[in-house]
């Protein structure tokens, strides 16, 4: 479980995170990361996870998998991060290990992306 501080809640940061973040996609994954101007807050992640994986009991199983991927990588994103992660379909039939794989690609190449573009 991501600790209370942590936790992506509000609509509008979901909404900055999607449309203004920088995106990388997988077979299972969508992530996106956006680092807004307050660097008072720490890092914050939030999940997508539509009907369009499953039922519920498959959604909320998506879910508590990568609530725990995700744990691990939050101590690397940089400070007052959102982090989003949409998962796709495909998702509903992947592994741990598979997840977490297509996790920390995307990351990888969401923070290779941050750190080319030039500000």
């Amino acid at each position: 479980m991501l600790p209370p501080a942590h936790r992506l809640v509000d609509a509008d940061s979901f909404r900055a995170a999607t449309r203004a973040g920088e995106r990388a996609g997988s077979r299972t994954l969508v992530v996106h990361l956006w680092t807004p101007g307050d660097g008072d807050r720490p890092p914050r992640v939030g999940f997508v996870v539509s009907k369009a994986v499953g039922d519920a009991v498959t959604r909320n199983r998506v879910k508590r998998r990568l609530r725990h991927l995700a744990r691990e990588h939050v101590s690397s994103l940089p400070g007052s991060a959102v982090l989003v992660v949409r998962a796709l379909p495909a998702a509903a039939e992947a592994s741990y290990g598979a997840l977490g794989e297509d996790l920390a690609r995307g990351l990888a190449r969401v923070r290779d992306r941050r750190v080319s573009v030039p500000s």
